[in-house]
């Protein structure tokens, strides 16, 4: 049933002139809906706009901001924690916190002296198992040079990446925390006379391990297709890893160490996982 008022019929606004009433419609966003729907009855009725009620405008939008540019972008996904992927982040700043800390400290950047490594929480037998047992930790986030630390950030950065939305924030923190306490105690094993070691290398070949465990149990709901992918990419790039380290100051130890401790560590995750899905099924 239209609300349009009958040709003969007057309306409040019966006396206002025409150039009043569509002020009044032209800007309904200005006056009260009532007072705009009075001048559009009136104009309707003088014939003068067509009997549909013509539909609100909008108001304009707010300029858009500025496009963040694409290296910055890329900076922040990498180094700016989320909800659901802050872990990453965090260690692959602590490292980078670490190394820097050192250099502004005046410890040499292309070569760090051992000494400097000591003080700063190396894994170094004399000291280490007798009284200080958390540079087990420590040396896990400090490294001996530019490169040594470029490699172990990328690696770091691509397995976090893969992992962190399987294992979540603070299971993948967990494993590279313990992992890196395998490969230190590990290396402290196998170098029976004495060892001075540093880097992540432990906790990221421990990384390899909880990865490898989980899709070689199937713990993870994921498809066939897609285990064998992700399989694939681990393994070719342990291999990769394990193949480029020849040069003989490389702690190979503190890398099975680490790997095995991840495998150990991933098939705990594993059977949390599938006790879960039995649950729910």
């Amino acid at each position: 049933m239209s609300d349009t008022p009958p040709a003969d019929s007057p309306t409040p606004l019966a006396a206002t002139s025409e150039a009043e009433l569509f002020y009044l419609a032209q800007h309904p966003e200005c006056y009260p809906a009532a007072l705009v729907h009075a001048a559009t009855q009136e104009l309707q009725r003088r014939g003068l706009v067509p009997t549909e009620t013509p539909a609100r405008r909008r108001p304009p939008l707010p300029p858009a901001l500025p496009e963040m540019p694409v290296a910055l972008r890329l900076v922040r996904a990498v180094f700016w924690p989320t909800r659901s992927h802050w872990a990453t982040p965090v260690l692959l700043n602590l490292n980078l916190l670490v190394f820097l800390l050192m250099v502004l400290t005046g410890v040499s950047m292309v070569h760090p002296g051992g000494a400097a490594l000591v003080a700063w929480g190396s894994n170094y037998s004399p000291l280490t198992l007798p009284g200080q047992p958390w540079r087990l930790l420590t040396s896990c986030f400090v490294h001996s040079g530019p490169g040594h630390l470029l490699l172990n950030a990328s690696s770091l950065l691509l397995l976090g990446t893969l992992a962190e939305p399987l294992l979540g924030g603070r299971r993948l923190l967990l494993a590279y925390l313990v992992c890196g306490v395998g490969g230190s105690l590990a290396s402290l094993a196998w170098h029976t006379g004495g060892v001075n070691s540093v880097g992540a290398s432990g906790s990221i070949f421990g990384l390899y391990g909880v990865q490898l465990a989980l899709l070689l149990t199937q713990a993870l709901p994921l498809e066939r297709r897609e285990r064998l992918t992700m399989l694939f990419f681990l393994l070719y790039f342990l291999v990769s890893s394990v193949a480029g380290s020849t040069d003989a100051h490389i702690d190979h130890a503190a890398h099975a160490g680490g790997l095995l401790t991840g495998l150990l560590l991933g098939g705990l995750y594993a059977a949390g996982f599938l006790r879960q899905r039995r649950q729910r099924t």
